[in-house]
């Protein structure tokens, strides 16, 4: 393999990313991975309002290549419900095949040299800097020495689309018994369906009839895509860099999927690692890094406290029902348009609404 500035590890969007910020600040750059493109891998494919502004700073246009926008969120559970609208703009489910080969045909247009089907080993590579975007199991954060964790905890997704007309134009989120559903439009006629539990044995035949609304409106749905699974972590490392080592995406830790930012995560990650690069000093990585997850992370472990505690979310639902405008607030604050004094005086006044319900 050929020396380079910059070398990838990893072709999905972190890596495809990382390859075009470092492209765009100049930078030689090349990407290697085991697999060929473009690998369907199970996501929710929802895509925030932030992650847009995020991929447009890379030259990446999403709402260009198709695609279903959706206005906001709505949460359900049973028959208590509440919904609102994304502050600035929409979202967009987008098929995660369609954003992989926007991303290549991006990469390819800036120049990045893009290698399939090679298994890299770090230690042959030459490089000034090594980036290691392969995922969750990384073998670049193992081979770095970066693998110690201040917190690591999993629950398991399967996804499946389904070849019916969506409903709403809202992003759904139907809580159930240890489990959620996920309902991204990401088409006319197409809706992705997500069950996210703590139970790996859990798969979506079983769940559905705990939410027989969703149930009774996929009924007759022909299945577009196979049912896949995936991991979806809440891990923070120690460390994303070591030497000329630095992690991005899943690989550098990752947020709940219950969030949805985990492709504005890697946006942004993205853009702070090549300034860094360019700087010639990756702990200014390190540092930002630790600020672009703070707000998803505590936005996680709220949502995850409303999964253990079914008590507790019924009320939260129900007193955001009441006053929908707190849950606005809430979703405000979600995609980065809600400094913290406004959202904890939100925070307070949803307090005192769940006391007084």
């Amino acid at each position: 393999m050929s020396s380079t500035d910059v070398f990838v590890i990893g072709g999905g969007p972190a890596g495809l990313a990382a390859a075009i910020a470092a492209r765009l600040r100049g930078f030689d750059v090349t990407v290697a991975d085991c697999a060929q493109p473009s690998p369907d891998k199970a996501c929710g494919e929802g895509i925030m309002p932030d992650g847009l502004a995020a991929a447009a700073a890379l030259g990446l246009k999403l709402t260009s290549v198709g695609g279903y926008r959706f206005r906001g969120i709505g949460f359900h559970d049973g028959e208590v419900s509440v919904q609102a609208e994304f502050p600035g703009g929409p979202g967009l489910g987008l098929r995660r095949t369609v954003l992989h080969r926007m991303m290549m045909d991006r990469a390819a247009d800036l120049g990045v040299r893009m290698h399939w089907g090679q298994r890299i080993s770090p230690e042959n590579v030459r490089a000034r800097w090594i980036v290691g975007a392969d995922g969750g199991h990384s073998n670049v954060r193992r081979w770095a020495g970066l693998d110690a964790c201040v917190r690591d905890s999993r629950r398991f997704g399967f996804r499946r689309h389904y070849r019916v007309a969506p409903w709403s134009d809202h992003m759904e989120i139907h809580w159930g018994a240890g489990c959620q559903l996920y309902l991204t439009p990401t088409a006319a006629d197409e809706l992705c369906v997500v069950l996210i539990s703590r139970d790996q044995h859990l798969r979506l035949v079983d769940a559905l009839p705990q939410f027989p609304d969703v149930m009774r409106r996929l009924q007759g749905a022909a299945i577009a895509t196979p049912e896949r699974g995936a991991v979806t972590a809440t891990r923070r490392l120690r460390r994303v860099h070591a030497g000329n080592v630095a992690l991005i995406g899943d690989a550098s830790g990752s947020v709940d999927a219950v969030t949805g930012e985990g492709l504005c995560l890697l946006f942004q990650q993205a853009i702070a690692l090549s300034d860094a690069m360019a700087a010639g000093d990756l702990s200014r990585y390190a540092a930002e890094h630790k600020r672009i997850g703070r707000r998803p992370e505590f936005m996680a472990d709220l949502m995850l406290l409303l999964d253990r505690r079914s008590d507790l979310r019924r009320r939260v639902i129900r007193a955001m029902s009441a006053r929908p405008s707190l849950f606005a607030g809430m979703l405000a604050h979600h995609v980065g348009r809600l400094g913290p004094a406004h959202f904890l005086a939100n925070g307070l006044a949803l307090g005192w609404q769940v006391l007084t319900i």
